[in-house]
């Protein structure tokens, strides 16, 4: 019998979440709240606030020096992560969009962190298949974009992670949708293929959890 131990997530039982997390500093404050101010619309493409926290802990946990980000936004993640790099740790984060991520430009720099961070403007796919593959490098990846390329990002950073990297996807649960959307096609369709190859890819042991839209880790194994 399948059973959730999940509690409603109300309003209250989410700021009490958040209160018994590492807060944010200062410039992932206001990150957030401009954000969430200027760009209303598309607010809700920002990595959830309790999942900056949760990356952090993750780069340190692997002792990530290398990360590569496929989908950046206005920056939060990016700079969640480049906080817990040693100094010499490089984030290479791929985006389409000169707007919103110069946004993030401003927020790294006042945070201290630039240096740490290598913005490539292009298609993703375009900037992940030119990196480097002689060798398995990558520390940790964050995948946060479109959702339909999700299967040829996957990819292209399993095959350069190294052993016991770590891959971290997000809304992999896509609101519900990879169960109550069952059409053949779309966004939908197109997580539930995702997930499914992760679950069969034995070069990774992988787990989906309920965090925030669903987030998979997945550890890379010596296969």
């Amino acid at each position: 019998m399948t059973e959730s131990k999940n509690p409603p997530l109300t309003p209250e039982l989410y700021a009490y979440v958040l209160e018994h997390n590492p807060p944010l500093d200062p410039v992932q404050r206001e990150l957030v709240d401009f954000t969430h101010t200027r760009f209303a619309d598309d607010a809700g493409l920002q990595t959830a606030q309790e999942q900056g926290p949760l990356l952090s802990f993750l780069v340190r946990l692997v002792g990530a020096r290398r990360i590569v980000e496929v989908g950046t936004f206005t920056g939060f993640s990016t700079l969640s992560m480049a906080l817990a790099l040693p100094e010499d740790g490089r984030i290479i984060a791929c985006d389409i969009s000169e707007e919103w991520t110069a946004v993030g430009r401003e927020a790294w720099a006042k945070a201290g962190v630039a240096d740490r961070i290598d913005l490539r403007i292009a298609p993703a796919l375009d900037t992940l298949r030119a990196l480097p593959d002689d060798e398995p490098w990558i520390d940790l990846s964050f995948l946060d974009a479109d959702k339909e390329n999700y299967p040829l990002y996957w990819e292209e950073l399993v095959r350069r992670t190294r052993p016991g990297g770590l891959l971290v996807a997000d809304n992999t649960l896509l609101h519900g949708s990879v169960v109550t959307d069952t059409s053949s096609d779309g966004r939908a369709a197109a997580m539930r293929a995702f997930n499914e190859l992760v679950l069969t890819d034995e070069r990774v042991e992988a787990v989906l959890l309920t965090v925030a839209d669903g987030v998979t880790l997945a550890r890379r194994t010596g296969a």
